[in-house]
């Protein structure tokens, strides 16, 4: 196994980590990792191919998909309802 794809199993449990964090405390390390994991993602696919960069693209976007259905309603203005647990 290559050192990008052991990177990417240990974003994948970093991730697990932080999900069961109430929403509030999820936004900092949600955003470090979100952000790392393009990076991962590029890294990926620089050392195995287009074959494994889809693997994690689908991991990437199961993990963020709630962030990626957000994003559209901040660019129309509206507000976010975070709860507090």
């Amino acid at each position: 196994m290559t050192p990008s794809l052991i990177a990417g199993c240990a974003w994948v449990l970093a991730a697990c980590l932080i999900a069961p964090l109430p929403i509030r405390k999820q936004i900092l390390p949600g955003t470090v990792l979100g952000l790392g994991g393009i990076a991962l993602l590029f890294w990926i696919g620089a050392e195995n191919g287009w074959l494994w960069t889809a693997v994690g693209l689908f991991a990437f976007g199961s993990l963020f998909r709630n962030g990626f259905k957000a994003i559209p309603a901040l660019m129309r203005g509206e507000k976010l309802e975070i709860p507090d647990h």
